[in-house]
This record gives structure tokens, sequence and C-alpha cells, in this order.
């Protein structure tokens, strides 16, 4: 059987943490920035991480074993 292969743009935009969990990068900050406030910027600055209703996709791209 073949080995499964990592999805590219997955791999660039996840990271593995010590715990298990999967951690990303909040939505909304790459441009456009002019009308949003800085509190909310500043907020969109910090990592969070996946739902727990999205990680099985994430780990099928990332080819995780369960």
């Amino acid at each position: 059987m073949p080995k499964v292969k990592t999805n590219s743009s997955a791999k660039k935009r996840f990271k593995l943490t010590g715990t298990g969990k999967i951690a990303r990068k909040s939505a909304y900050k790459s441009h456009i920035l002019t009308k949003k406030t800085t509190k909310q910027k500043r907020n969109l600055t910090k990592t969070s991480y996946v739902h727990d209703a999205d990680m099985g996709n994430v780990k099928r791209m990332l080819a995780i074993g369960k």
C-alpha cells in the first residue's frame, strides 16, 4: 500500500502542538486592514486551535493517524 501524501497547503498552514492539538492562524489579517480597529488587528495576530468538528479533515490533510 502506498504512503499517504501530505497536503502541501495544509502543512504550511497548520502546526501540531506537543499535546496533540493543531494550531492555526486567524483569518482576516491579510488585507483591508485600514477599516479594522487596532484591537481587532491585535487579537487576530494570536494563534488559535482547530475546532473539534474540523479536526478530522485537517488530520487527513496532514496524514496524521488517529
